[in-house]
């Protein structure tokens, strides 16, 4: 939290503005063809949805968290207000509704730990500009201001500029990736997308074969300051005007990927909040990735700090 000076404390405070969703999670050998009825196991029930993940692993790196979004007013949102008050997110900021069901997610996982989702948003795309400037309070207490694209591009957009207004650090996870205003661009001191989320933003086929430096320099000449582009085993590339970096991968037994991008971004916000710089935070932030490969479910994969930094360490040694 920021103190009257205006010095930041050690631990940081991050908002996020974004989605909860409800998963329900089944696990089979492959992913049916279509018209094809599969045998699944490992059933699964639990909270999601971007935006709660990343608050869920910022809290767990030790940052100050509130959400910012909208929930409806039944059973699933009930897991939502529950899960917060145990992870230490605060719901100062989040809005109840009964216009709309708690956003919903179905998700299969392959033998391999790949990945098939499908969403209903629900409640979340109620979540409007609206809702961030009744935030304004806490968003200028804010270290660091991130949003993903399970809301309203409009109330993604409003989060980051209210946080550029209050001198936040802002981030965009822009998942899942859309044509964005070309407004938003400028308001972005870092983007974090996957190697397929880059392309479309940039306006590029999803499977182009440009070089990924270059597909980052189309997307800093629309404005945005740094890109983290996350290529899974490929390590992350990190790409600034002055020059680009790239961080090993952390190798791993992927078991399942499904919270990996969520633990990255929550955990690069949360180091970032705390004043560590970006090699630091991008590091911690690819570790924090590769551990929620490694277990069953989003929540239960999202790891701790000490955990992270025992993976880096180890690595270091």
């Amino acid at each position: 939290m920021r103190s009257e000076s205006g010095d930041r404390a050690v631990c940081g405070r991050v908002a996020v503005a974004g989605s909860f969703a409800v998963g329900l999670t089944l696990r089979s050998d492959r992913f049916p063809v279509p018209g094809e009825t599969l045998l699944a196991r490992d059933f699964d029930q639990g909270p999601g949805g971007k935006g709660s993940n990343q608050a869920v692993q910022a809290a767990r790196m030790g940052a100050g968290v509130e959400l910012l979004g909208v929930i409806g007013r039944d059973s699933f949102g009930d897991m939502a207000l529950d899960l917060f008050a145990t992870e230490g997110v605060g719901t100062t900021c989040l809005r109840t509704t009964s216009k709309r069901n708690t956003g919903l997610g179905f998700i299969m996982l392959d033998s391999a730990g790949e990945n098939r989702i499908l969403l209903d948003p629900g409640a979340n795309d109620l979540f409007s500009a609206a809702d961030v400037a009744a935030s304004e309070q806490v968003i200028r207490e804010s270290d660091v201001v991130i949003a993903q694209l399970e809301i309203p591009v409009e109330a993604a957009q409003a989060a980051l500029a209210s946080g550029r207004r209050a001198g936040a650090l802002t981030i965009l996870n822009p998942a899942p990736a859309r044509a964005l205003p070309a407004a938003i661009f400028p308001l972005i001191d870092l983007l974090i997308p996957n190697q397929t989320e880059a392309r479309i933003l940039s306006g590029l086929d999803p499977n182009d074969p440009a070089d990924d430096v270059d597909v980052c320099a189309r997307l800093l000449a629309l404005g945005v300051a740094t890109i983290v582009l996350t290529r899974g085993p490929g390590g992350v590339l990190v790409v600034a005007r002055e020059g680009h970096s790239i961080v090993g991968a952390f190798p791993v037994q992927a078991i399942d990927s499904t919270g990996a991008g969520d633990a990255f971004s929550g955990t690069l916000a949360a180091v970032l909040a705390r004043g560590g710089d970006r090699e630091e935070g991008v590091t911690m932030a690819a570790a924090a990735g590769a551990l929620a490969c490694t277990t069953l479910g989003v929540i239960p994969s999202l790891p701790h700090r000490a955990k992270v930094e025992a993976l880096v360490a180890g690595v270091r040694q």
